[in-house]
């Protein structure tokens, strides 16, 4: 399966459906950016971020829009925002693994780790 991600939205209790993500590559100076795009109707992505095949060892951000979705959602947040994007810096020491880089995110707080 390669890499992959997903949200969950613990202050309404649902998936993060629409919330915008961006993949970096981080190997060097400045980060890379590798594609954009808006998670589904489950908070997911509708294909992996990588797959098997094209996923290589080295180190990657995600970049979730965690304001502007909750904005969306008709929450008032605080000028600046509490949080405004959450950038998860994370390494693949196996490219022949699955890495699943979940998101449990409020306005106020989140919490990832590596799943399965």
């Amino acid at each position: 399966m390669g890499l992959s991600t997903h949200v969950l939205d613990t202050m309404h209790g649902c998936p993060a459906a629409g919330m915008g993500v961006a993949l970096y590559s981080t190997d060097g100076e400045q980060p890379t950016l590798i594609k954009r795009l808006t998670l589904n109707h489950d908070g997911r992505t509708d294909a992996p971020l990588f797959d098997n095949a094209s996923l290589r060892t080295g180190t990657y951000r995600l970049t979730f829009d965690v304001a502007a979705y909750f904005k969306a959602r008709g929450v008032q947040l605080p000028e600046p925002n509490f949080l405004d994007r959450v950038s998860l810096d994370f390494g693949v020491a196996h490219a022949d693994q699955h890495y699943h880089v979940p998101l449990l995110v409020s306005p106020w707080s989140y919490s990832t780790y590596r799943g399965s």
